[in-house]
């Protein structure tokens, strides 16, 4: 009958003193990776016994196979002795061992190649955060004063672009849009209708959802929802063409050639969204009453005449002038945050994404934060 194989010996480290000021570190076993390390602090706590040792060497007598971990172990054991400034003898070693330590002791440990983990706290990273955000606001606040200049150079005709490109991005923002513009504004004043609808009939007051349906979006739904959707349609692709166009060196070759990519790559680009976006909001409110229309006739049974009659006699002219002067802010705030994280963007590839991302964030964040401030001013103003 076969004897069992018996599992070798896992790795083993003990300590004896050759006298007072000489600790002996035996080593035993087979020091694998998979068998796990010792820790170094066994050595440690060894050299802080008194009376404390000067020097350290190692007994290897019963070393048996090894691999990189008592090599691990070893460093550690050397990094210790640095820092007590205690001499240690290698020799009772292997050689491939004392000739492995050698090599790295002999050079030094680049600075910055250990990942160090820090721990912080919530308050420290709450002001990381602000910091941060502090500095986005201030890079987007100046690049918004650069591209003012390219309007001042374009009123006094000194602005260089090609008008082709301005004819393509008016096209892109605005017929292009309209499917996804018409989709989402329609089901928006569905569901403002159908919300008021529910409260309304419990009072008899059923027609006024054509005044909750028609004020909402042409105040601020119509021009927020268009903005929030050119935002992750035409920010993203802004972003995602100038970091391209910086990945593959060409703003730098504008540069180069002596033409400002800021008026060549990001004018047309704010122009077209400035222009369109308040025509797609006006587009947004006709869309967003047509579905409180439909919730109406459907649901409340009110005729598709009286609803636009109490529509026009509730929504004014500083109702709709006001939301289509939103969206014109919303289309310039879209604009420069997608052409700025575009020109901000790293040189790989998965950076163009990352800029795509950042873009829509910042579109919609600064939208949204315009749109408060608006709510302020108008309701200071009373319109």
């Amino acid at each position: 009958m076969q004897a069992p194989q018996q599992t070798p010996p896992p790795n083993e480290v003990s300590f004896a003193r050759a006298d007072n000021t000489t600790l002996v570190v035996q080593l035993a076993g087979d020091w694998h990776l998979r068998h796990g390390l010792p820790s170094t602090e066994l050595v440690e706590k060894q050299l802080d016994t008194a009376p404390k040792p000067t020097r350290l060497t190692f007994d290897a007598a019963e070393l048996r196979d090894w691999d990189s971990g008592l090599l691990t172990f070893l460093l550690g054991v050397s990094e210790l002795c640095h820092k007590r400034k205690l001499t240690a003898d290698w020799s009772p070693l292997p050689e491939g061992v004392r000739s492995l330590i050698q090599l790295a002791e002999a050079v030094p440990e680049k600075t910055g190649a250990r990942a160090e983990v820090t721990h912080t706290s919530f308050i420290e990273e709450l002001g990381h955060e602000a910091i941060s955000w502090a500095q986005g606001l201030d890079d987007f606040l100046r690049f918004l004063g650069e591209v003012a200049i390219s309007f001042v150079r374009l009123a006094t005709g000194k602005a260089r672009f090609r008008r082709v490109d301005l004819m393509i991005v008016l096209q892109d923002c605005g017929a292009s849009a309209f499917g996804i513009v018409t989709l989402v504004t329609f089901l928006v004043g569905v569901i403002l209708a159908f919300m008021g609808a529910v409260q309304l009939q419990q009072f008899g007051a059923a027609i006024y959802v054509a005044d909750l349906v028609g004020i909402a979006m042409s105040r601020d739904m119509g021009a927020m929802m268009t903005a929030i959707i050119m935002a992750g349609r035409t920010g993203a692709a802004f972003a995602a063409q100038l970091g391209s166009m910086k990945v593959t060196q060409e703003i730098d070759a504008l540069t180069t050639m002596g033409i400002s990519p800021l008026e060549f790559l990001v004018l047309p680009r704010v122009l077209a969204l400035f222009l369109m976006i308040p025509l797609l909001c006006v587009y947004a409110d006709c869309l967003g009453v047509a579905g409180g229309a439909f919730v109406s006739a459907t649901m409340l049974h009110i005729t598709v005449r009286t609803y636009i009659q109490e529509t026009v006699a509730a929504v004014t002219l500083p109702d709709i002038f006001g939301g289509v002067f939103k969206a014109a802010i919303y289309g310039i705030i879209i604009a420069v945050a997608g052409c700025l994280r575009g020109f901000q963007c790293g040189d790989s590839s998965s950076a163009v994404g990352d800029a795509a991302t950042e873009a829509v964030v910042t579109g919609i964040v600064y939208v949204i934060v315009a749109c408060g401030i608006f709510a302020f001013i108008f309701n200071i103003l009373g319109i």
